[in-house]
């Protein structure tokens, strides 16, 4: 064959490779505040273990939805590399009465793909004519030496419950076992199906069922069932965070110890946790 012919062909196969999938980045914060002003502070830049599980061709969040905005910005050009609106546990809590009576602060955290040179990370907020303004703005250099590249243990095999894809194709959900010991795993995975049964049983999931990937995590309980949370002579959000950071968890409680409960879940591909 044609030496000329052998090199334009393994160009062509070069070129029609698909490159390869950028990790996930995470920038976690704390944002605190009242009623009537919000502060935001730095906790940990995180460069998660897997690829970044969303579509390449959706960087950008062209929706307006949200009652917040992130955006991710070349640092040397400013150009928009990626974005996405959302809403979140302190947004909703400063309408709140006790909001206008104590500050509180939340853990959150903002999730893209990673950079592969400085960016500039932009949080904006609605105003009170609806417009988004920025309300925060961090530098973020993915070459930092803070920023944490390690890889934790897996919390337990990842159980496929409904594959319709790849993930950068698909929305992909990720169910979370709690109370479950390793014994019984195979009844979370069972319940875990029952759910995903019910789910798509009812509009508008089952007519877009071929659009969702739905995953199955299932970290090992030392007992079984759910645990009850009862001090009588503890502040129970002090109580809660402890548990939090000694289980790399963040928990966002209310007075009644019903909240939110938002894992890092650094070692799977998802987008929603259930």
């Amino acid at each position: 064959m044609n030496p000329a012919l052998l090199l334009a062909l393994a160009l062509v196969t070069t070129a029609a490779a698909p490159a390869a999938a950028p990790r996930t980045f995470r920038v976690d914060y704390h944002h605190s505040g009242n009623a009537t002003q919000e502060l935001f502070s730095l906790d940990r830049l995180v460069l998660e273990p897997l690829a970044w599980p969303g579509a390449p061709s959706q960087a950008l969040d062209e929706t307006n939805l949200g009652k917040y905005l992130f955006e991710v910005r070349d640092h040397a050009t400013n150009r928009l590399l990626y974005s996405r609106g959302f809403a979140s546990i302190y947004g909703e809590w400063e309408t709140t009465p006790e909001a206008k009576q104590m500050n509180r602060t939340f853990h959150e955290s903002l999730r893209f793909p990673a950079p592969a040179a400085p960016v500039q990370v932009l949080l904006k907020k609605r105003d009170a004519r609806n417009a988004f303004r920025e309300v925060w703005s961090l530098p973020v250099d993915p070459a930092d030496m803070f920023v944490d590249p390690s890889k934790p243990t897996a919390p337990g095999a990842l159980i496929e419950l409904l594959k319709s894809g790849e993930p950068s194709e698909k929305v992909d959900l990720l169910i979370l076992g709690d109370g479950y010991t390793a014994a019984e795993r195979a009844k979370f995975e069972k319940d875990a199906r029952k759910l995903v049964e019910i789910l798509f049983g009812y509009s508008p999931f089952k007519e877009r069922k071929a659009d969702f990937n739905v995953w199955g995590l299932c970290p090992a309980s030392l007992e079984s069932g759910v645990i009850s949370l009862d001090f009588k002579e503890a502040d129970i959000q002090t109580v809660l965070q402890a548990l939090a950071r000694k289980a790399k968890i963040n928990i966002v409680s209310g007075k009644d110890v019903a909240g939110l409960v938002n894992i890092h879940l650094e070692n799977v591909t998802w987008e929603q946790a259930l």
